[in-house]
């Protein structure tokens, strides 16, 4: 609090507002603050202030300029037409509520208002008073005005503060709006003194007799009141004056004005009358006789907690009761706003109950909620369990501990079912917000059962005392000014608890308060009777951490406890009926305890015998035998009833006795029953089975109605008729709690089945006959007599609610088939027929409300198919002649009911509630059919907010979407006066979707429902929330592609102007934003950039940069990021390559990277570089930054190319590291990151991800396992030794930085011992195996090159600098070329003679088609290779060897593969247009030997270019045709590499290149044919599609945007989401070996682009993702397993995706029928042929009527979606085409036009199509006949 003071610069110590009110929605008044600043430096003050109009405002007397600015007032999105916008407008919301946090209202310091020092050592500075007046005119919130109006026109005005948002209080006065800023009040409120006008011209004495007829205006409000004055100025107002004298927040202050009746709650008559506190109810005008009833019992209340608890910490304590409150209760400092629904009569019995609850809650709150507030928001559920447990242990004493006991069960088992995995702890102390509203009332609930709980051990601790001693301490502390600033801490909670009681509550926080979930404990117990104790075995798991165990982030955040430990209490009623309590200590999942047992050895009795002698003593006990009273010890509750004691009534009644077996077995026992948990201090699940007649012993002389209750719930899991007779005894016995009577007559349902003969329905009828006129015969049948109710009499209330109780159980029966016998239906209309309230002295609405909703349940079947159905507009037509005929019966009672209802309304018209509810449910059932005029009528003003809210539901319920109800019901939203009736349409708008949906009124297309399918029988937690996931999106996209929901136009017509209006209620705009959000897909808005600078130290992963190379080259690098493009110049190593290839004319080339770690650029950065086979001239530029050219020496062995596979493990290995220890340290690695405790040390620390600030300041080498697996993969250890100390380092910061105890300390041990316990493994593995050293390197065979002068050179041994001595340099420096080994050796052992001579051949742009490639040649024997693939020198030999079939050991895939790879790593998208063309000519070039001979033309040689250079690729290739060609050898043929370009200038043509393979060499080879070579294609790996190349199928962008959006929410998607940043993944050599980097926010940036023509393109992009993923990381990893399961879930979405009609295609068939429809071409066939109009009756004859096709019927069978593909539709129109043709004849006009619209449409939908793609080369090539190429563009 004192860091807040600091921070806003001051401080409240008063203020003081003077308010006058209107009841015409107007206020006007003045506030003046004292602040005390806490700053010299304060110049300017921030208030909080909404919905006012500030007219002045003045600080310490001088005027002040001041500015309001409203942020919620101003949310205006970008478009405001737009609804497409609601994403921008939610984060408007958003940001607005958070600006206005720091106060809406600034007001600047004038000069003259000096801070000066105070005179008062209390603080530093001297206050200064702020005036502010302002007025409100028809407030929105904050300030609630209930008016008449002409729908309530004897509505009685009145005003009052209301809690309408969290930001209430700022709305009706200027302050600092927080919980604990606090000051003291005084308050002048200005009211008129009576209601109506009088006008001026009466006179004074006829004004003062009128006003002695009229009610005064009264304003109540927080604190005392010190006096009521006449305004000095009007003598038509009156003035009211408060005080609140104790600092309260701004948040506990309410007021209220009106003609309130009063009512005084007198004090007790005792001593200490003087001393109690002054109590008033207020009331409207109408309800005072309803005011004593209500209110009287708090007087009571108050003495209770006085006297329990401490004085009363203010003076007095006023209810007010008000209209149209959105809360139930509004608690300020000594007010209560409470809604006049919870008012009640002396004639009401249900209401009474919860109307004391509330109140007492209400008095209870002015200790524990005003009085003292939480110290921070995570103390939430202190404040309000105290709160509720004080008014529980009122309840207790006012209505019983048995009523107390039982609410505390109820209770505990909603927090179980609710607490299993998805509720939060009840203290979260790291979360900074108020708890979500959401789950308020599930901490609010489960933190009473705490208390409890605590209170229970706090008892057993060694001072045996309990909260009534720590609570009294509390607040002594609050009223003596010990506790600061009256905040209750949780730690300062139980420090006190420490100090008084002793109890170490630690162990008990952790589990129950910031721990969450319910132990499941299972029990058995065994008597040992050798050993004389009972063997009881305790097992014990935690739903909530079971759900939540696989998922590290929830169990970090909802803390799940896996263990709860304590002691529990378990009572053992031996043989001598003694009970005997023993202490189970808890401590772990499993058990076994052996209990002794007190009584000697003793069985225990139960004959018949037994049973008179304890029914003699009963009845001695019953006459006042005392004697005979203490005998009998503990008497059954059940004895001494009359039906059970006659034999023949025990026969009429059909009870039934334990059979001859039960009796031995009953006899045999030791013991009466066991029970656990006998002191109610867990909330678990308990799980405990014992035999029924120990059930029954415990529910009959167990005297705790907990215990009876586990009874009952025992012995329904199992019915039996003698479970029936003892069900049928409880509810008989008035000695028995009348909530245990209700429970066990509805479980008697349990016991009506058709296996039992419906006993259970039996002795229900059998038990409401008491209530009815008896039969006129003893034996009458049951189930056929006729039940006439004798006149009401509710003055029992026991027998009230069991009677109701009653009424619904025999409702619940059911036969097999799921309807309700006819006699139950004709019993229940019998008892609306019949009823007869006309003596009793109480209301019966809420009974016959009962037996309608009873009726209700009767009427609908449990089973298929009327369950679940909603029926449109008839009814249901299978029901049998007695069903409908008593369902025609039930409806004349129920409209009786209603009509009589209107003109005699029932207190707040439950029966009508009732009714309506009834009618809701027929029409669920589809058994009446549906009328919205009913609850429209309902809906309208005028009526009662409950009728209305029930006819809403009733509403939401039939088809609310069609556009006129739609626009009533937004006009509601938007309009009425209710704000109940807001909200709650509001809400159930949202609610009514899900369940509209859910039973089918909403159908969803079956293209939306994704099959999950399920291997096994257990069932995969990621399937599940898969499926969760896909049926929301299913249901999303449904809702969306609705015509009468998502398309809804007058939704889309009226929801902007209601989420923008100004006066929007706070609940109602954000359920009208989640409703836009379901119906409308939102714009996607961009990522606004925010630059956050941290000091963070850099990750020390450090790359090795590569050695220069002699040569180098200025390269431009153009870096990318976002839309702005900058170009830099760096230095690029250009590797020379040895070996013999041949000369390839090149062109030049753009490298486009997305990534380079190592450059200068960022990983976004472009690299174009440029490379022509010339001499080198260095232009100036990079003149500087090159070294002088020289020749690399030989013994060095050629550098593999960047991203082959062969630089992996040298890399790895370049500090020296054996490749032993680096397979064990990658071994290790991997089985860290695979562990669970490794989650929190994969990635380095975050500072402010992992909320820790100074850990860099703490830590100064931090260590991660991303970063070992970065130094391992770049080389930098040198022993495993290295990688084992860096793992060490990891764990030692973690235990530095963290304190023991703490996850992440725990997770650091736990990962430690795990590590130790491998890495022995792995080293003493290692230290036994040393790697055996590396084979020697074979040399190469030699290779000859002719060149142009001679017809043969020296062959030159090319081989590793291990092995072969350099040779002298050359005499010429080395052309940079790149090189392709195209020729392979002979299959004899000498070299070729003459090497293949290859060939390279410029293609013209546009061919005709070329045949289907063949495939590649089979691989010649083993025996032809004489060298392997780590002989060569040159990484484009092996896989141009590969290509050919020389190297066995890869298949024609991986080499096809590979050669694209490196193609396509070096030719990408040109950058420059050339100058000039040439017809291109194939150049032929043959290897020449070392050294390279003087060139033989004058352009055989061109300098090395930079970007800025004059040349281009086609001026290259003109010098490759101009070049005389060498002349050819013999054999073998030559392998021609034609390299397809365009013959015009263009920028960005693809490059196609075919590689020819020559056939084997034969003894006279000779070169074949050119019709005789065959191509093939160097390209991706293709789809397995059926269709051919040339068949592709066209782009369908919404299928292929829908194939990527599935993806990226599977789970498996994660890695493959983004582009891969090697900084942040810690993969730095990523782009080294990926030269196709691909992701699926990329691919969805190229279908945006349009750079996809086909599906099988995008097909291919989605697998390359795959492989890439495969080719980096090793099998095993999770990566890699990712990428298996989803290019499994991938192929499996794909062929359902590719096989439906897309919606582009629907749309482009659609398109063209509506376009075809206006062209002469379709004038016979535009619609259905009319034989009589057209002179054709024999049509039908010769066409079948059911294959007639015409224009009309298929675009109605398009739009209804009844084409589940295209070749569908063309198949219709095709049935088209043959029945014209086939009744008109072949060479027919109609004929010829039937074919013609054929053409037409095929024509329409093409264009249609394509106008969608943009059209490219591609296009260009396939409209022309050719083959479409493939192309790779990266960048």
């Amino acid at each position: 609090m004192q860091k807040e003071h600091q921070r806003r610069g001051f401080s409240i110590s008063h203020q003081r507002v003077v308010l006058e009110l209107n009841f015409a929605g107007t206020l006007r008044g003045s506030t003046e603050l004292t602040i005390i600043p806490t700053s010299r430096e304060l110049r300017s003050i921030h208030l909080h202030c909404r919905h006012a109009e500030i007219h002045r405002v003045t600080v310490a007397s001088y005027p002040a300029e001041f500015v309001l600015y409203d942020p919620l007032d101003n949310i205006i999105p970008s478009d405001p037409k737009d609804f497409h916008l609601h994403p921008e407008l939610k984060r408007k919301v958003y940001s607005a509520l958070t600006d206005g946090d720091e106060g809406e209202l600034s007001i600047a310091l004038p000069p003259q208002a000096q801070i000066e020092p105070s005179v008062e050592p209390s603080s530093e500075f001297a206050p200064m008073k702020v005036l502010i007046e302002y007025s409100i005119v028809h407030p929105d919130e904050g300030i609630q005005f209930v008016l008449p109006s002409e729908a309530y026109p004897y509505r009685v005005p009145h005003a009052f503060t209301s809690p309408s948002s969290p930001d209430a209080a700022r709305c009706w006065v200027p302050c600092v709006d927080s919980l604990w800023e606090q000051c003291t009040w005084e308050f002048e409120i200005i009211v008129p003194r009576f209601l109506d006008r009088v006008d001026d011209d009466v006179e004074a004495d006829e004004r003062n007799d009128a006003d002695a007829d009229r009610v005064p205006v009264i304003v109540v409000c927080s604190g005392e009141l010190v006096e009521q004055v006449d305004h000095p100025t009007h003598s038509r107002k009156t003035i009211f004056l408060y005080s609140q004298p104790v600092p309260t927040s701004v948040q506990h202050i309410a007021f209220a004005a009106g003609p309130f009746q009063l009512l005084q709650i007198p004090a007790d008559q005792s001593d200490e009358a003087s001393s109690q506190a002054v109590m008033h109810a207020f009331c409207l005008p109408g309800m005072e006789r309803m005011l004593p009833p209500s209110v009287s019992f708090l007087r009571g209340a108050m003495n209770f907690y006085t006297s329990e608890f401490g004085s009363y910490p203010y003076t007095s304590h006023k209810l007010v009761f008000v209209n149209e409150l959105p809360k139930q209760r509004f608690d300020a400092a000594t007010l209560s706003l409470v809604s006049s629904d919870v008012l009640h009569g002396e004639d009401a019995i249900d209401i009474v109950f919860e109307t004391r609850q509330l109140l007492s809650h209400a008095l209870a709150c002015q200790w524990m909620g005003i009085n003292i507030v939480q110290k921070t928001w995570a103390d939430t559920w202190l404040i309000n369990g105290l709160g509720l447990y004080m008014a529980g242990l009122f309840i207790r004493k006012h209505l019983g501990v048995n009523e107390y006991r039982f609410r505390l069960r109820r209770d505990m088992d909603r927090v179980i079912e609710l607490d299993v995995g998805e509720m939060p702890p009840i203290c979260q102390p790291a979360v900074p917000h108020p708890p979500d509203p959401s789950v308020l009332p599930f901490i609010n609930m489960k933190s009473a059962l705490v208390l409890h709980i605590l209170d229970r051990r706090l008892g057993k601790s060694g001072t045996s005392v309990g909260l009534s001693r720590v609570m009294p301490k509390l607040f002594l502390q609050a009223i003596s000014g010990e506790m600061g600033g009256n905040a209750l801490s949780t730690n300062n909670f139980f420090k006190l608890c420490r100090k008084v009681c002793g109890f170490e509550a630690r162990l008990f926080a952790e589990q129950w308060i910031y721990g969450s979930g319910c132990p499941r404990l299972r029990f058995k117990a065994n008597f040992n009777r050798k050993r004389m104790a009972v063997e009881i075995t305790m097992q014990q798991d935690s739903p909530a951490y079971e759900n939540n165990k696989d998922d590290p982030v929830r169990l970090a955040l909802l803390k799940p406890v896996q263990v709860f430990v304590g002691h529990m209490t378990v009572r053992i009623h031996e043989a001598d009926g003694t009970p005997y309590e023993h202490v189970l200590d808890i401590q772990s999942q499993y058990k076994k305890y052996d209990v002794p047992f007190n009584t000697k050895y003793k069985r225990v009795r139960r004959n018949t015998k037994r049973f008179i002698a304890r029914q003699q003593a009963a009845a001695l006990a019953a006459q006042g035998d005392t004697e005979a009273a203490e005998a009998i010890g503990m008497i059954d509750v059940g004895f001494g009833l009359d039906v059970w004691e006659d034999a023949k009534e025990r026969e009429n009644w059909k009870v039934a006795d334990w059979t001859e077996e039960e009796e031995q077995h009953m006899a045999s026992a030791t013991y009466e029953w066991i029970r656990l948990d006998a002191d109610f201090e867990w909330i678990a699940v308990m799980e405990f089975h014992q035999p029924d007649f120990m059930w029954v012993s415990q529910l009959q002389r167990d005297r705790d109605v907990v215990a009876q209750l586990e009874a009952i719930r025992a012995l329904a899991k199992d019915p039996t008729a003698i479970v029936s007779g003892t069900f049928t005894k409880t509810v008989l016995v008035t000695n028995y709690f009348h909530r245990i009577r209700v429970e066990a007559a509805l479980k008697l349902v349990t016991c009506a089945t058709n296996k039992l003969g419906f006993i259970g329905l039996f002795h229900l009828f059998k038990i409401f006959l008491r209530y009815c006129h008896a039969p006129q015969a003893k034996d009458q049948d049951l189930f056929s007599h006729k039940y006439v109710p004798l006149q009401n009499d509710f003055s029992d209330f026991s027998e009230y609610f069991v009677r109701k109780a009653v009424l619904t159980a025999i409702s619940q029966v059911r036969f097999e088939n799921g309807k309700t016998p006819p006699i139950v239906r004709k019993f229940l209309i019998d008892q609306l027929r019949f009823n007869d309230n006309t003596n009793n002295a109480y209301s019966d609405a809420r009974y016959i409300g009962c037996i309608i909703s009873a009726l209700g349940g009767a009427c609908v079947s449990t089973a298929p198919p009327e369950h679940g159905e909603l029926s449109q507009m008839q009814g249901r037509t299978d029901i049998s002649p007695d069903d409908a005929d008593l369902l025609q019966q039930a409806t004349t009672e129920i409209e009786r009911y209603r009509t009589m209802d209107r003109l005699v309304p029932s207190p707040y018209n439950v029966v009508t509630v009732a009714t309506l509810e009834w009618y809701t449910l027929m029409n669920l059932a589809n058994l009446i059919p549906s009328d919205p005029t009913l609850y429209i009528m309902y809906t309208r003003e005028g009526n009662y907010t409950s009728v209305r809210i029930a006819a809403f539901n009733g509403l939401f319920l039939t088809r609310w979407y069609t556009p006129k109800l739609m626009r009533y019901i937004l006009s509601v939203v938007q309009h009425d006066p209710s704000r109940i009736i807001r909200r709650h349409v509001a809400h159930s708008m949202l609610e009514s979707l899900a369940l509209l949906y859910t039973i089918g009124e909403i159908k969803s297309g079956k293209e939306d429902n994704l099959i999950i399918e399920e291997d096994g029988a257990t069932q995969d937690k990621s399937k599940d929330i898969a499926a969760k996931k896909s049926e929301v999106n299913g249901f999303m996209k449904t809702l969306r592609r609705d015509k009468e929901l998502g398309r809804n136009e007058t939704f889309r017509e009226m929801i902007m102007p209601m989420l923008l209006a100004p006066n929007v209620d706070y609940d109602v705009r954000w359920s009208l934003l989640q409703l836009n959000e379901l119906f409308i897909k939102g714009a996607e808005e961009s990522i606004p950039k925010v630059t956050i600078h941290i000091p963070i130290p850099i990750t020390p992963v450090v790359e090795t940069p590569p050695a220069l190379s002699p040569q180098t080259s200025s390269i431009p690098l153009t870096i990318r990021a976002g839309r702005r493009a900058s170009t830099v110049t760096a230095p690029l190593p250009i590797h020379l390559k040895k070996p013999p290839a041949p000369k390839v004319k090149q062109e030049p080339l753009t490298i486009s990277t997305s990534g380079l770690s190592n450059a200068p650029a960022p990983p976004s950065g472009i690299r174009k570089i440029r490379l022509t086979p010339r001499t080198p001239v260095v232009d100036p530029v990079a003149a500087a930054a090159m070294p002088p050219p020289r020749v690399p020496p030989l013994p060095k062995a050629p550098k593999p190319l960047p991203g082959s596979k062969r630089d992996k493990v040298p890399k790895a290995q370049a500090a020296g590291m054996p490749s032993s220890d680096v397979k064990a340290c990658r071994n290790a690695l991997h089985r860290l990151n695979q562990n669970k405790h490794a989650i929190i040390f994969r990635q380095p620390v975050d500072p402010v991800r992992d909320q820790a600030p100074n850990y860099y300041d703490v830590i100064h080498r931090p260590m991660d396992l991303s970063t070992m697996k970065s130094k391992l993969d770049a080389g930098m250890y040198h022993d495993r030794f290295e990688f084992e100390a860096d793992f060490k380092l990891m764990i030692e910061n973690a235990k530095t930085y963290n304190q023991a105890g703490q996850f992440a300390y725990n997770e650091a041990l736990a990962l430690q011992a795990f590590f130790d316990q491998a890495w022995k493994r792995i080293d003493a593995t290692l230290a036994q195996h040393q790697p055996p050293p590396p084979p020697p390197i074979v040399p190469q065979a030699p290779r000859a090159r002719p060149g142009p002068s001679r017809p043969k050179a020296a062959p030159i041994a090319s081989t590793s600098a291990a092995v072969m001595p350099p040779p002298p340099p050359p005499a010429v420096p080395v052309q940079p070329r790149i090189t392709l080994k195209i020729g392979g050796q002979s299959s004899s052992s000498k070299p070729s003679p003459a090497p293949a001579t290859p060939s390279i051949k410029i293609k013209p742009k546009f061919k005709a088609p070329s045949p289907a490639p063949a495939p590649l040649p089979a691989p010649p024997p083993a025996k032809a290779r004489s060298k392997s693939k780590a002989d060569t020198g040159d990484e484009f030999d092996d896989i141009m060897r590969d290509l050919l079939g020389e190297n066995e050991e890869e298949s024609e895939d991986d080499v096809e593969a590979d050669l694209l790879d490196e193609i396509m790593m070096i030719e990408q998208e040109r950058g420059s247009k050339p100058e000039k063309t040439k017809k291109p000519k194939a150049v032929e070039h043959a290897p020449v030997a070392h050294p390279p001979p003087p060139p033989a033309h004058p352009r055989s040689t061109t300098p090395l270019h930079d970007e800025d250079a004059d040349g281009d690729f086609d001026a290259d290739l003109e010098d490759a045709i101009t070049a005389p060609p060498p002349p050819p050898p013999p054999p073998p043929a030559p392998l021609k590499i034609a390299i397809g370009g365009p013959s015009k200038p263009a920028a960005s043509k693809p490059l196609t290149l075919t590689v020819k393979p020559m056939k084997p060499p034969k003894e006279t080879p000779k070169p074949p044919k050119e019709k005789e070579k065959e191509r093939v294609k160097i390209a991706l790996p293709p789809p397995p599609a059926t269709a051919s190349s040339s068949s592709r199928t066209p782009l369908q962008k919404k299928k292929c945007l829908d194939v990527i959006r599935f993806l990226r929410k599977c789970d498996q998607s994660f890695f493959f989401r983004i582009p891969v940043d090697p900084v942040l993944a810690g993969c730095p050599t990523y782009y080294d070996e990926i030269k196709h980097p691909m992701d699926l926010k990329t691919m969805e940036e190229k279908l945006n682009r349009g750079e996809y023509e086909t599906m099988e393109d995008f097909y291919s992009d989605v697998i390359l993702i795959f492989d890439n993923c495969r080719q980096f990381n090793p099998p095993t990893t999770l990566p890699y397993v990712h990428a298996d399961e989803l290019e499994a879930i991938f192929k499996k979405e794909w062929s359902r995706v590719s096989a439906k009609l897309g919606h582009e295609e629907k749309r482009a068939m659609a398109a063209a029928l509506n376009k075809l429809k206006y062209e002469d071409v379709s004038f016979f066939f535009r619609e259905p042929v009319d034989p009589i109009r057209l002179g054709i009756p024999t049509y039908f004859q010769v066409i079948d009527p059911k294959k007639a096709r015409d224009l009309s019927l298929i675009k109605t069978k398009l739009d209804k979606g009844e084409y589940d593909t295209s070749n569908a539709v063309f198949a219709d129109l095709q049935l088209m085409v043959d029945n014209a043709i086939k009744f008109n004849g072949e060479v027919s006009e109609v004929a010829a036009a039937a074919r013609a619209c054929m053409a037409r449409f095929r024509e329409l939908v093409t264009d249609s199509l394509s106008k969608k793609r943009k059209p490219d080369i591609a296009e260009m090539g396939r409209a022309s006949g050719t083959p479409p190429v493939k192309r790779a563009k990266l960048g």
